[in-house]
């Protein structure tokens, strides 16, 4: 199917279009002046190979561990079956230590009333559940991930559970206080899909249908000592018919960012 409503085909890249089955991958998006989703390149080459092998594993009927879902406040233990992570900026190096950020998030900080409903182009999303935590070790699972956020002196995890307006579509908005820059560049590194390297539990909320256990896409991003993760799916995790799909969906979800970039404001930045 050939997705011509997307945003991000419409004002993204300017590279050609592609045809069938090569439209279901993301395209890359420049986002707010900021980070870039582009894969990484290097290092990350496996990462890339790991996303196809994981997404195609679901086409040929997997998709999930099959652990539950989100439902009656079961929380599954999957991955995202497409994961697009982003690197740090010079941008938002005011951030890249907490000793010059102390300051504890606060649920009126973060959840404010830009936050509590955000949207993006033909997405619209409610807040349904929301959870600011000192535990970033219960809010994890995972060997590598629950690891780095030890050695990285993770203090706080930050989760907001959405629902679009139609229902069709659940989100996470995922923030972690990490000691430094270094940390935050762990802990995306460690949040690939690889087989038990672990990630962040999804939070239940109303409505919001077996959340991380059927298809869905994460994009995380490096805002200094903060790692900032947008988690989308149709709700209930049916495939969508183009990763723009998500992808849109996601921006809307990441707009609840607000508080970072007061934070940086607030540092000099």
């Amino acid at each position: 199917m050939r997705d011509t409503s997307s945003r991000v085909r419409q004002q993204g890249s300017g590279r050609p279009q592609r045809d069938d089955a090569s439209d279901f991958w993301p395209e890359d998006v420049d986002r707010r002046g900021g980070p870039s989703r582009k894969l990484l390149f290097g290092a990350a080459g496996a990462l890339v190979v790991l996303v196809v092998i994981v997404a195609a594993a679901f086409f040929l009927g997997g998709g999930g561990s099959g652990k539950g879902g989100s439902r009656g406040g079961t929380t599954t233990l999957s991955p995202p079956t497409v994961y697009v992570p982003s690197t740090a900026t010079q941008g938002t190096k005011k951030l890249n230590n907490r000793s010059a950020d102390s300051r504890t998030l606060n649920d009126g900080e973060v959840f404010t009333d830009t936050a509590t409903k955000v949207t993006h182009g033909q997405y619209t999303f409610n807040l349904v559940a929301k959870q600011i935590s000192g535990d970033c070790q219960s809010a994890a699972w995972g060997s590598t991930v629950l690891a780095d956020l030890k050695t990285y002196g993770c203090t706080q995890v930050v989760r907001g559970a959405y629902l679009s307006t139609d229902k069709e579509h659940s989100g996470q908005f995922i923030a972690l206080n990490m000691e430094k820059l270094a940390g935050s560049e762990a802990v995306v590194r460690d949040l690939s899909p690889a087989p038990g390297s672990g990630f962040i539990k999804p939070l239940p909320g109303d409505g919001v249908d077996n959340f991380g256990a059927g298809f869905s896409a994460a994009y995380p991003q490096i805002f200094g000592h903060y790692v900032v993760i947008s988690w989308v799916q149709r709700n209930g995790g049916a495939k969508p018919a183009s990763m723009n799909e998500l992808l849109d969906a996601s921006l809307a979800i990441e707009s609840a960012d607000g508080f970072i970039w007061e934070r940086l404001l607030l540092a000099g930045g």
